[in-house]
């Protein structure tokens, strides 16, 4: 049981329930039956007890239940780690489990089923009621120490446990949190392991059912899919465990009675394909709810799972349990940022003689939403805006002060027919005391054509990475000029604009740092790298050269990136 460690030789003794029987209460009870104190001490018995047990109750009341009844499978003593009775003795709640041990004077071992309640005593006390059966035995006759499966040492299961929480929570993708799952357990502990999750939907779905083969792990999608719903009322293991009851064992024969529910017809089929002779199944959850079931089942390894196996797979299940809905929380965020990025990053308009398009790469970590940002927009006198920014962070604050950033700019752009400096001089002003903004970064252009029918260009650059224009014979620089403090900094200077006049084809890029920004690797190697892919793609299609510009310079899993890319037509008008 899950009662404190005592000596050997401690048997005090209770006087306020001689002669260690309450009665009436427990000899009501079909079963053997005896309770506990708050230490884990036998206070009273019943005789159906003393019987099972071999032992009157003068030599049972005043021990340590635990100490002087509870063994493992093959009748060695047992930790009170591995006592499936002590999370729930100490927590004060009900239990109950289908196989356990106890130890008869003549040495043998007696298996029990047992049921364990919170119970009242005299002089207000709390107490603990164990009320246990001989399960199907024949005759009831106790049997000697059986040869049980290997299990691990206590330190190969602290061992695991440790490598579980490690491996499990460095990662928030799902399928990989599964499949370090499953490497975990395979073969370790099984040679079959089955995973069941419940959907935001509250459907089943058997997500994972993979053998040991060796070394290798062989996924057998013909036993993946979905499941029938599960039953509220269901005995059966695994529908128990996905109602986050209990943990149990099962066999072939637990499924070959005649089926309750269709999630028994599809345990059924699981047997029988994968000759499965002993499993072991337990809820995977956590403090709010149940996610699934993590099944383990031996067919080739040998020997059966036991009671005293139940305590570690738990502790597996549970940090699995963590391990997903962290995962599926960040997935959630994900999904909202996405969302979000697509409102907030809006369409290119269409101008007469000018190509235009726009990329953005969301990081893969983080909440996969950040503070890049593009614009564009046609302004009151029919000028081209182009705008591309960063504000400071990597989720969905910085997603919110993007949002706010890029709608004042736009309203002060329209409501002003001033140079660009001016306009982003009076967002500098304003973003402190307005938006939740810290710092941020930003390029704010106006393209038009001019009297003499070529695209100018005027800007003004916020501590930005500067653009780069690219001319259709491959002559890349950057245009440096225009240059000041970034956002928010709160010194309020004039900023300088700048202005250049667009050759036919060239190509302007406008775009955040992580296009510039890699490993091992300075600015200003990353400015060179950008040059010179962009100058090499310069003879493509827009669309193509942007698509094969970032493939070549945007690194995998690193920064969120936007790009905003402008060409002119070939002739001037």
């Amino acid at each position: 049981m899950a009662e404190p460690e005592h000596t050997a030789g401690d048997r005090r003794q209770f006087p306020a329930a001689p002669p260690a029987r309450l009665p009436d209460a427990l000899e009501a009870i079909g079963a053997g039956a005896y309770v506990v104190d708050e230490e884990g001490r036998i206070i009273a018995v019943n005789r159906r007890a003393e019987h099972l047990l071999g032992r009157s109750a003068e030599e049972l009341v005043g021990h340590d239940a635990h100490d002087l009844l509870h063994r493992g499978p093959e009748g060695d003593p047992l930790p009170t780690s591995r006592c499936t009775m002590r999370p729930a003795f100490h927590a004060g709640r009900p239990a109950q489990s289908a196989e356990d041990y106890f130890a008869r004077p003549d040495g043998s071992l007696l298996t029990v089923s047992w049921l364990i309640t919170p119970y009242a005593v005299a002089d207000h006390r709390d107490g603990t009621l164990v009320v246990f059966h001989i399960p199907e035995q024949p005759s009831g006759a106790a049997r000697p120490p059986r040869q049980a499966a290997e299990s691990l040492s206590e330190l190969e299961r602290l061992a695991l446990l440790a490598e579980t929480t490690t491996r499990l929570t460095s990662t928030l993708d799902v399928d990989e949190a599964l499949h370090r799952l499953v490497s975990l357990v395979l073969p370790r502990l099984a040679d079959w392991a089955v995973i069941d999750l419940i959907t935001e939907r509250d459907e089943v779905w058997r997500t994972a059912v993979v053998q040991a083969d060796g070394d290798k792990l062989v996924h057998h999608e013909d036993l993946q899919g979905p499941m029938p719903p599960v039953p509220e009322e269901s005995p059966m293991p695994l529908s128990r465990a996905l109602r986050g009851v209990a943990s149990t064992l099962a066999g072939p024969e637990t499924y070959h009675r005649s089926p309750d529910s269709g999630i028994a017809v599809e345990q059924r089929r699981l047997f029988d394909a994968t000759g499965i002779h002993s499993a072991a199944i337990a809820p995977i959850r956590t403090a709010r709810e149940v996610l699934g079931a993590l099944t383990l089942g031996r067919a080739g390894k040998p020997g059966d799972f036991t009671m005293a196996d139940l305590p570690l797979i738990e502790d597996i299940a549970r940090r699995a349990g963590l391990a997903l809905d962290n995962a599926r929380l960040y997935q959630r965020q994900r999904k909202v940022a996405e969302t979000m990025q697509n409102h907030l990053l809006p369409q290119v308009p269409q101008v007469p003689g000018l190509q235009m398009t726009v990329r953005y790469l969301p990081a893969p970590d983080a909440s996969q939403v950040g503070g890049d940002w593009y614009d564009a927009f046609t302004l009151s006198d029919g000028a081209t805006a182009l705008a591309i920014g960063d504000v400071v962070g990597h989720d969905l604050e910085a997603a919110a002060g993007m949002a706010q950033l890029r709608n004042m700019l736009r309203a002060y752009a329209w409501a002003q027919e001033e140079p660009p400096s001016r306009i982003v001089e009076r967002l500098d002003e304003a973003i402190m005391p307005i938006t939740d903004v810290a710092m941020a970064t930003l390029v704010l252009a106006r393209v038009i054509r001019n009297d003499s029918g070529y695209w100018e260009l005027s800007w003004t650059n916020a501590g930005h990475p500067p653009p780069l224009l690219v001319s259709r014979d491959g002559l890349a620089q950057y245009l440096t000029d225009g240059h000041a403090l970034l956002l928010g900094t709160g010194v309020l200077t004039p900023r300088p604009d700048a202005t250049v006049v667009l050759p036919p084809g060239s190509t302007l890029l406008l775009y955040t740092d992580g296009m510039i920004e890699a490993p091992g690797h300075t600015l200003d190697e990353g400015l060179d790298r950008l040059r010179q892919h962009a100058a090499a793609l310069a003879h493509r299609p827009l669309e193509s050269f942007t698509d094969e510009l970032l493939r070549r310079v945007h690194p995998p899993g690193l920064d969120d990136v936007a790009l905003l890319v402008l060409r002119t037509p070939a002739r001037a008008r």
